[in-house]
């Protein structure tokens, strides 16, 4: 059996406590902690000091952070706010950016700069909704019609582009893509199973009256059924030989779907849910990823840094101009600052791009640009994004205010 050695793992967890804090004291410097943790992670990693190797202990954390973070993805859908003209207008939109990124994709091969272009294509329809959603906070946005048509579209596109990759790139590419629909299809009527089961089995009284009396003991059941079934749809969709991260995702929707009276019964389920996942396993992942990213690979040639900024302007190209469609729906304004916030997308290309180079279609250092790609997005759309509806509502008080001082002169010149 192989020696088990937590040295490594306490650096990573103490470089995981110091991102969060070092920004805390720097609340104007608007950085969410995943970039510095896993920009951190490549300073201490083989790329950069090499204090730290990913050994047994570190991978086991890391492959539960990457399974909690979509778990908690999934669990941010709102299936109210996906239905009638947002739906559509979100679906049309992740077709139209679909489209965009095989264009965008059949280009960069084209240059001899990536070898698949439905991969890079995925990779790039993808939205980091929990970047996104702070920044709808922050701005007070979050329950306009302007804030629920992004979180939908950041919705569908997490959720498009999860199903895209188990379909394509699924396995070790022996499967073909007919057994892979039918393996979706069974996992989907599985999940579905799954659902109409904890639903019958949560309309009994007994069940109700024991589920709510245990909730906040020490037993926590509600956080051990929500683990169960995370657990359980990751080896579901393994065993399938799909994706993990499409069981994970899976896992968090379908309680979503279930989770109708959280605020009567069990409000703080869901906070305690973020609380292990961002608090425990999630920042592991993300200073894993730094310890993986290959910055030999990034740096080989003039040609691979290059990428950063053409994957940087494919994102912003494939994400922001399907917002064009929002226009209608919210101003030409905001539809603008909806395509810059759905351009920023990090934690799927993370776990993407290490999907890729384990079944070979993209080279090392493509995914490192792609990462590289996302790291910029995440610092520089949501803060941008945030500026212009911050500026928007301060140009929307001066503009009701203004009026009221040419008014008078107007009317006295009238009465004369």
């Amino acid at each position: 059996m192989e020696d088990i050695h937590f040295t490594n793992l306490l650096i990573v967890v103490v470089v995981a406590f110091a991102a969060p804090l070092a920004l805390g004291f720097a609340p104007r410097l608007r950085l969410p902690a995943i970039v510095l943790e896993i920009i951190l992670g490549i300073v201490i990693g083989p790329s950069g000091l090499g204090w730290v190797t990913p050994d047994l202990p570190i991978d086991v954390l890391a492959l539960i952070g990457l399974a909690f973070l979509l778990f908690l993805s999934g669990l941010e859908i709102d299936v109210e706010r996906l239905r009638g003209r947002v739906l559509r207008l979100t679906l049309l939109g992740f077709a139209v950016s679909l489209g965009i990124g095989v264009i965008v994709g059949l280009g960069l091969t084209a240059a001899g700069l990536v070898g698949s272009p439905l991969f890079v294509a995925i990779v790039l329809v993808a939205t980091s909704l929990g970047v996104i959603v702070p920044v709808l906070k922050d701005s007070g946005t979050i329950g306009s019609d302007f804030g629920q048509l992004v979180i939908a579209a950041a919705s569908i596109a997490d959720f498009g582009a999860i199903i895209l990759l188990s379909l394509f790139f699924s396995g070790d590419g022996s499967t073909s893509t007919t057994a892979i629909v039918i393996l979706l299809a069974v996992f989907g009527a599985l999940v579905a199973l799954v659902g109409l089961a904890i639903a019958g089995f949560e309309r009994s009284r007994a069940v109700s009256r024991v589920l709510v009396r245990l909730q906040d003991t020490t037993a926590q059941i509600r956080v051990r059924g929500a683990f169960l079934l995370l657990i359980a749809f990751v080896a579901l969709a393994e065993t399938a030989g799909l994706e993990v991260i499409l069981g994970a995702f899976a896992a968090g929707a379908l309680l979503s779907v279930l989770d109708r009276d959280r605020e009567m019964t069990h409000p703080e389920l869901r906070r305690k849910l973020e609380a292990a996942g961002f608090g425990i396993f999630i920042p592991v992942f993300f200073v894993t990823s730094g310890l993986r990213f290959d910055l030999d690979a990034l740096f080989a040639s003039a040609s691979t840094v290059a990428l950063v900024p053409l994957f940087l302007l494919a994102l912003l190209l494939v994400r922001g101009l399907p917002a064009l469609l929002y226009r209608r729906l919210v101003g030409s304004r905001r539809a603008a600052i909806a395509g810059i916030l759905q351009a920023t997308s990090l934690p799927f290309i993370v776990a993407a791009t290490m999907i890729g180079q384990e079944l070979g279609v993209i080279s090392a250092g493509t995914g490192a640009g792609l990462v590289a790609a996302g790291l910029l997005s995440v610092i520089v759309f949501p803060v941008t994004g945030l500026t212009l509806l911050r500026r928007g509502e301060r140009a929307g008080v001066a503009s009701a205010e203004a009026p009221m001082t040419p008014a008078m002169p107007v009317a006295t010149i009238d009465m004369r």
